[in-house]
């Protein structure tokens, strides 16, 4: 579907008219979209304004923190002072930092606001574990984003309040640091936080698992009550999904391991008396083409990340849910959340994001076309958010309100486009991720495009790539990779 303007979309969303509790509620729902879509409208319309304001805000919190008088800024600290002054870093720059707050370091070293917890990467990025502090204030930002999402997915999609979602949602394990605060991802974080446990009921974030399922620290268990929970409610699901590709797929193959206990279940639990609805027990035929459209046969589209290194898993999901569309919602990381998807159903390879300028101050350091690497890191060389160009190639940069100034987050980005006068990026590759052996360099991107191009070849023998896996080999010269299949 063509990218619809969301200002337009604004007036269509109030002029149903309220005559019943039931039209009210509609309206009330309509009139809270409007609201949500107005503020994107507002945010990407003035783009470089708001970006000024936020550095402000940024700024006039943590100017008396170690770390930027460090770098010599004072309290009278604006954007070209910040410019000037503040270098561009990686994670090594700030870890002795971020280490003495582990320690239990309490002064102002990066932030102002005392550190409420660590939150870790989630898995998908490349290099080691690293610990990023964050405040309490960062779960609101992150609670705003999410706000948006159901407004613009409606503006595609009809009748999503009329039902229910089921997300497979897992917390992970976390540690205590030496300082006595916690560690852990930046989704379980989320899930155990106030804003998600004591959220306010929403027709369109109407979950079939019940928050304990989500909270239970057994995967086994939690993915076992979220199964249960949604073939329970299988009529009311409108819509499929986990955060990553990897994590639904890992739902599908649970049921396929497990549906045998989970039906015998469902027949004698308190739940329902009998199970008489053959559709049930769709498993036994051993034929999983489409499983998700004929248990869930009112699903309307995926809730999946299938960008980056998750891309690999689009053929498997589609096989598995019968071509439903997937929608990448947003983009975020365990640094900062960044913005999102204004057209959530476009095909996959078209996915681009929208950075909302409100959630941090944003740069970009150029990539070379010809060699792929980013220009020499010189602060001179970034540009604003504002004044990236299209078709161009950048490295994230970001100042968040937790501390992280002129931060190296990684990710490549290709501008696509704009809305109204906001940025739209493609998310390219990790800069870090690379198969490099024998001086050649080749990155996920690339690797991926290999595999789909060679896969091709299994198809006229019924079989396709479910997941693959790299290793390098240099007992023959030159050096190679072996790529493992798992068919």
């Amino acid at each position: 579907m063509a990218a619809m303007n969301v200002s337009r979309a604004i007036g269509a969303a109030l002029r149903s008219p309220a005559s019943s509790p039931v039209a009210e509620a509609a309206a009330a729902a309509k009139a809270k979209d409007a609201e949500k879509l107005r503020f994107i409208d507002e945010m990407t319309c003035n783009v470089d304004s708001v970006q000024e304001r936020v550095l402000a805000e940024i700024l006039a919190r943590n100017v008396d923190t170690e770390y930027l008088k460090n770098c010599g800024l004072d309290g009278a600290a604006d954007r070209d002072a910040f410019r000037a002054k503040v270098p561009v870093v990686s994670y090594d720059a700030l870890q002795p930092y971020i280490q003495r707050i582990v320690n239990g370091d309490r002064s102002p070293i990066l932030s102002t606001h005392p550190v409420s917890e660590f939150l870790t990467s989630s898995g998908t990025s490349a290099g080691e574990r690293k610990l990023m502090p964050t405040i309490k204030d960062e779960l609101d930002r992150r609670q705003l984003l999410y706000s948006l999402l159901m407004p613009v997915m409606n503006l595609y999609l009809s009748g999503l309040d009329k039902g229910k979602g089921l997300y497979f949602l897992f917390v992970k394990s976390e540690t205590k640091t030496p300082s006595g605060l916690t560690a852990r991802p930046v989704l379980t974080s989320y899930y155990k936080s106030e804003q998600f446990k004591n959220r306010p009921y929403d027709p369109y974030h109407n979950y079939t698992s019940p928050t304990a399922a989500i909270l239970c620290a057994d995967a086994f268990q939690s993915m076992y009550a979220q199964m249960v929970c949604g073939l329970c409610q299988r009529h009311e699901v409108l819509r499929v999904g986990a955060v990553f590709a990897s994590g639904l797929l890992r739902a599908i193959r649970f049921l396929q391991l497990n549906w045998k206990e989970l039906a015998a279940d469902i027949e004698a639990g308190a739940l329902s008396p009998r199970v008489t609805d053959a559709s049930v027990r769709e498993c036994c035929n051993d034929d999983w083409a489409g499983i998700v459209r004929r248990i869930w046969p009112n699903t309307k589209y995926l809730d999946v990340i299938v960008t980056g290194a998750m891309a690999q898993y689009i053929g498997t999901l589609k096989y598995y849910s019968g071509d439903l569309p997937m929608a990448c919602t947003m983009y975020a990381s365990s640094e900062c959340y960044f913005g999102l998807n204004l057209r959530p159903l476009c095909d996959p390879s078209e996915v681009s994001y929208t950075i909302m300028p409100n959630m941090g101050y944003f740069e970009f350091l150029p990539v070379d076309e010809a060699t792929g690497a980013a220009s020499c890191v010189d602060a001179g060389n970034l540009v604003d958010l504002a004044r990236v160009e299209a078709g161009r190639e950048y490295e994230l940069v970001i100042t968040t309100y937790a501390g992280l100034n002129r931060y190296r987050v990684g990710d490549v980005l290709r501008v696509t486009g704009f809305h109204n006068a906001a940025p739209q990026f493609q998310f390219v590759r990790r800069k870090n991720v690379l198969l490099s052996i024998e001086s050649d360099k080749t990155d996920e991107a690339e690797l991926q495009r290999a595999v789909e191009r060679a896969s091709a070849l299994l198809r006229p023998h019924g079989a396709s790539v479910a997941e693959y896996t790299s290793q390098a080999c240099t007992k023959s010269i030159p050096g190679h990779y072996v790529i493992y299949w798992e068919l």
